[in-house]
């Protein structure tokens, strides 16, 4: 058996496998979020004790002796081991979480610099990523910066625990920290030139300086004490990981067998794409080309959505009907979107119909910026065509043109690689994305392309097993075991029917999309003191 561990940012969660990629048992345990305003923190301590409490809840009934190895992967967050990252009070608060905006100012100023590194972040890098986070420990923080051990990427934090290995995954640093996985190397110069040359000057030692493919075999496996903490025998292999959407695309795009066609749609509280070519492909304002960053020998391009998951959240709390439907969904046993899903395919008497439902109103989801393709965390959401209405149908109708706007969102990405040369010809699905007929529909109508669905229900947790699977020798390479290990379950064809409706609605959502854009640029700054004063 291999166990998949994947952090998200309100769990952690195990999975055990077997070697076919069958899921065999599933146990989960939340981890806390400490948020004000634009810092966002978590505890490093408490997610490992949530790792090891989801691995022994899943492991329950199963023979630990017959688990061969283990792959983590999690959000790309910042753990600067063994010091606070905000208040002092809160020592135990020693992750930056990966949605954490406090270094805005630091990315803008590093972007300004324009450093030839930045071609592989899509030309700009953005607040979410390492340096721009460790430039703001140093400015605002000296001592937790100068006093930290190490900095890690999250998932790299938790594979030193479980191994003792510093080792880091060339998936995190390469597509977060801006190791050049191509060339084997960090950019001395890139630190030095933004403000951080005493990294360089160490050699790299708190970022890394031992860097892996995916998969790889970290150290002796398990350590004693991890071995004790996660009810597991000492020496089972540990794999290096992976950022957590891009262990969901290792779990689903090679399922059809060419990963180069599938385009990967990871979808959770953000959204993930996952574009694997052969040859690197500069996309503007599309993260990467990432060699090595999640299929060994292959380049990356990612893109996504901030917010997707978290956007329809935060529209469906702006409707009066929203605690309604939500009672009712309870009442139901399904949580609120499902429920929503359920009532406009009710409504509108088929799946592709339920756009018809959503007429006369637009939504831009861009209410945590747009990660791709502009890279411009000052975007906002738009919403227009709003009305008085309070009720339950009118709900419906804003979910479903939520919905269609993350659709509308991710077929501009798709659209702006293939015009760089990364097009693909299907979409695999996994996450909320994957989870009712519905959203596949729309995501499948609203891009005009084939929406797969893996017939695992954690493609996460498989990507993660997989890695454990290679790292224990029972499959040769990534490459191997992806196809391998996973399946196509079902397929979801684009309706030619609709094909001009959402044709039109998304020429909707390019108009107010680049309106935003334009009446932002055109405010006066809040230090303009004509605006201030008049």
């Amino acid at each position: 058996m291999f166990i998949g561990v994947d952090v998200g940012t309100g769990s952690a969660r195990a999975g055990v496998f077997d070697a076919a990629g069958t899921l065999l048992a599933t146990a989960k345990h939340d981890i806390d979020m400490h948020v004000q305003g634009a810092h966002v923190e978590q505890s490093s301590t408490q997610v490992w004790q949530a790792v090891c409490a989801s691995v022994r809840a899943a492991m329950r009934g199963l023979d630990a002796a017959q688990v061969k190895g283990i792959g983590f992967d999690a959000t790309c967050s910042l753990v600067v081991e063994g010091q606070p990252v905000g208040d002092p009070a809160h020592p135990e608060r020693d992750i930056i979480v990966w949605m954490d905006h406090r270094a805005l100012e630091q990315a803008a100023r590093i972007n300004a610099g324009k450093h030839a590194v930045l071609r592989y972040v899509g030309g700009r890098i953005s607040p979410e990523m390492q340096t721009p986070k460790l430039l703001w420990l140093k400015e605002n923080l000296p001592a937790v910066y100068a006093n930290a051990a190490h900095f890690f990427d999250l998932t790299d934090f938790l594979t030193w625990k479980a191994s003792g290995a510093a080792a880091r995954s060339s998936c995190t640093v390469t597509c977060k920290w801006t190791y050049l996985a191509h060339e084997g190397r960090w950019d001395a110069d890139y630190f030095r030139a933004i403000g951080l040359g005493d990294l360089a000057d160490e050699g790299f030692a708190r970022i890394g300086t031992e860097v892996v493919p995916p998969g790889t075999a970290l150290g002796s496996g398990l350590t004693a004490q991890a071995a004790a903490d996660l009810g597991l025998p000492a020496g089972t292999a540990v794999a290096a990981g992976l950022i957590d959407a891009h262990a969901g695309g290792v779990g689903t795009v090679a399922a059809g067998g060419d990963a180069t066609a599938c385009l990967g749609y990871v979808f959770g509280t953000s959204s993930c794409t996952m574009t694997t070519t052969r040859d690197p492909v500069f996309v503007p304002g599309v993260w990467g080309p990432y060699y090595s960053a999640m299929v060994p020998g292959m380049w990356l391009n990612e893109g996504g959505q901030s917010a997707a998951g978290a956007a329809i959240a935060r529209l469906l709390n702006l409707h009066p009907a929203r605690a309604e439907a939500e009672a009712l969904a309870q009442e139901a046993g399904i949580g609120l979107p499902h429920w929503l899903a359920d009532r406009a395919v009710e409504l509108a008497g088929g799946l592709s119909e339920t756009v018809r439902l959503a007429d006369g109103l637009h939504v831009v989801p861009e209410f945590l910026g747009n990660r791709a393709p502009f890279a411009d965390p000052h975007a906002r959401a738009v919403i227009l065509g709003m009305g008085m209405e309070q009720d339950i149908a009118s709900l419906v109708a804003l979910y479903v043109a939520g919905v269609c706007g993350l659709g509308y969102g991710l077929r501009q990405i798709i659209a702006t690689q293939a015009e760089y040369g990364a097009p693909v010809s299907t979409i695999s699905v996994s996450g909320g994305a994957a989870a009712h007929p519905l959203t596949r529909q729309i995501l499948a109508d609203a891009t005009g392309l084939e929406v797969e669905v893996t017939d695992c229900a954690e493609p996460v947790l498989l990507g993660s097993a997989m890695l454990g699977a290679v790292a224990a020798r029972a499959y040769p390479d990534l490459q191997t075991a992806m196809p391998a290990m996973s399946r196509i379950a079902s397929r979801c064809a684009p309706s030619p029917s609709f094909a001009a409706r959402h044709g039109q609605r998304f020429e909707g959502f390019l108009t107010l999309q680049s309106t935003a854009r334009a009446l932002r640029d055109a405010e006066p700054s809040s230090g303009d003191d004509n605006a201030i004063h008049g």
